[in-house]
């Protein structure tokens, strides 16, 4: 399917890795512009080469850190000046750390809101005239499933996500109709970090194998962990006028294990 972004121009946060980069790479195969983020610049560095190894557009990276507000107003002026205007804005950040209520302190609670939720609000912010600028203007924010069903031993991403599902509700009528927003939720998915919890796991002896400690994180009907592209082109499909009617709506890429009716 032809998605009818070829010349747009997206910024992705946090897509030196994972589902951040799925989603650059997903976008940057349809001949959108992207510009890419992340902290480690020797990662970026490798990511913007993997990237551009599949790209019909141009691919810029742009070191920064989601929690510090001059770098993320960095982000979205670089952006617009590299490309002239931003199409699509996807939001991405790294988790917050696991563990259970009484071992979180507040210094745990203030960074989690810090980096997963007023990221997403100063980006927004910034963007958002260039955004309504554009005649094809859209927000994916990419979140997890724990927004619809609490995951044990990750209160703060049980509890933190939430404010972004219902700022990306709010901005789906405040921002209409110039610019459609939606979320994404993702499951367990094969990347970097699961690889290597996995791969701890086998050195530590609970598993023979890769193999068989990568099943243990598929528990879903699918029986399987998601492909990060599978989560990268629901991203690109989302920014595109293929989607034209979904607004304000939050999608399970999960492979169906969340128990959640709604």
């Amino acid at each position: 399917m032809d998605l009818q972004i070829d010349g747009n121009t997206a910024l992705v946060t946090a897509s030196s890795s994972g589902l951040g980069k799925a989603s650059a790479k997903a976008l940057a195969r349809e001949g959108v512009n992207v510009v890419i983020n992340g902290r480690d610049e020797a990662r970026l560095a490798e990511a913007k080469a993997e990237i551009e190894a599949v790209a019909t557009g141009d691919v810029v990276a742009q070191s920064g850190d989601l929690t510090d507000e001059d770098d993320i107003e960095t982000l979205v002026e670089t952006t617009v000046d590299e490309f002239g205007g931003l199409d699509h804005l996807v939001t991405s950040a790294g988790g917050p750390p696991s563990g259970p209520f009484l071992e979180t302190d507040d210094d745990d609670w203030y960074h989690a809101y810090d980096l997963l939720v007023m990221s997403v609000v100063r980006l927004a912010r910034e963007a958002e005239p260039h955004l309504k600028a554009s005649d094809h203007g859209t927000i994916v924010n990419i979140t997890s499933r724990s927004v619809k069903e609490a995951i044990d031993s990750l209160v703060l991403s049980n509890s933190v996500r939430m404010s972004v599902i219902g700022l990306e509700k709010t901005l789906s009528k405040e921002f209409a109709p110039d610019v459609r927003t939606n979320a994404v939720l993702p499951g367990p998915h094969e990347t970097a970090r699961i690889e290597s919890l996995v791969n701890q796991a086998v050195d530590r002896g609970d598993y023979d194998s890769y193999e068989e400690g990568l099943a243990d994180w598929a528990g879903n009907p699918l029986e399987r962990v998601g492909d990060p592209m599978e989560l990268g082109n629901t991203v690109a499909f989302l920014s595109s006028p293929a989607s034209g009617f979904i607004n304000g709506e939050s999608i399970l890429i999960d492979g169906g294990s969340t128990g959640a009716n709604l």
